[in-house]
């Protein structure tokens, strides 16, 4: 039998699971990895099938610990999101953030990954420049992640390129290109992964998809607030531009018609977290049944669009 990674969509959830997959390589284990239906956090029938074929699970960057708890197999669960810690015989859980280690520290699964596994190279570096962007290199952990990327090739720029392309997979909601994406990242050299043309191709279309909602940009209340409608999940892409480039630092957004579902990003800067509790939001969204997950200056939330208002209420009230 195989063993099954399930991660993210994506650069982080990516190179995370390329990393574990390069173990597997290195041990002689056969793999297959899979990503969950892009934008929700939940396994699909396709997932579950996967499942009961494998015999050793990796679930990676998937704020999922509801959904871990029921797998019946052995599982390494590898996260960086706040979640609670699981007690069960089968699932060893790995995650620094719950332990009471700090972003700064590790600041992606890709870090945890290769931290756990002691396996680092420029994975490890772009999962976390995915996750946090270029304010890595202003942590002490940056000059470390800076010399994996020189290491192959990549300066600054490019890796940020890349982490745009990685990530084009899933905003293009192409979910066999995000799986697709691990066996690229292990078998080909990094510099040529800039010259990607089915990468290139979902980039152009996405930037200009991702300008046009942000001239829909408004102010209220002391947070600026973003609605918009896209069959393109890029709603974490918006508000990542519009608080690491356009300089807001608090932004919501709203994606109203995201297929049969609404979609809602939260994003603070990381400064405001002492006053700005973003995981009693979490906590309380999770109270009234909502599929919300996050970090200390991150919540996104997938759910039906007749419930987008009440869930926006519960965050409008708590900011």
């Amino acid at each position: 039998m195989t063993a099954l990674i399930i991660h993210h969509w994506d650069t982080d959830g990516i190179c995370s699971a390329s990393l574990i997959a390069t173990v597997l390589d290195y041990l002689g284990e056969s793999w297959k990895n899979v990503t969950p239906p892009i934008g929700l956090f939940e396994f699909d029938d396709r997932v579950w099938k996967e499942i009961e074929r494998s015999t050793d699970v990796f679930v990676v960057d998937l704020n999922v610990p509801e959904i871990v708890k029921k797998i019946n197999r052995k599982i390494t669960f590898i996260d960086h999101h706040i979640q609670p810690k699981i007690d069960k015989p089968n699932v060893e859980h790995v995650n620094p953030i719950i332990e009471g280690k700090s972003e700064k520290e590790y600041p992606s699964a890709s870090w945890v990954t290769s931290d756990y596994f002691s396996i680092w190279n420029y994975l490890s570096a772009l999962g976390a420049l995915g996750d946090v962007g270029r304010r890595l290199f202003d942590w002490e952990i940056g000059k470390k992640a800076m010399e994996l990327l020189l290491e192959h090739g990549l300066r600054g720029r490019d890796a940020m390129k890349l982490v745009h392309m990685l990530d084009s997979n899933y905003i293009a909601m192409d979910r066999l290109g995000v799986e697709n994406a691990v066996k690229t990242m292990i078998e080909s050299e990094p510099i040529d992964l800039l010259e990607n043309d089915r990468w290139l191709r979902n980039l152009s279309i996405i930037e200009k998809e991702v300008w046009k909602v942000l001239n829909n940009v408004e102010t209220c209340k002391g947070y600026t607030r973003i609605e918009f409608k896209s069959r393109f999940n890029i709603i974490s892409k918006v508000v990542r531009k519009a608080v690491w480039v356009m300089g807001y630092k608090i932004v919501l957004a709203v994606n109203r018609d995201f297929g049969d579902r609404g979609q809602i990003y939260l994003r603070i800067k990381p400064e405001l977290s002492e006053s700005i509790n973003i995981p009693a939001m979490i906590d309380e969204l999770k109270l009234r049944g909502f599929n919300v997950g996050g970090k200390n200056d991150v919540l996104g939330l997938v759910c039906p669009k007749e419930r987008i208002d009440e869930a926006l209420g519960v965050i409008e009230g708590m900011l």
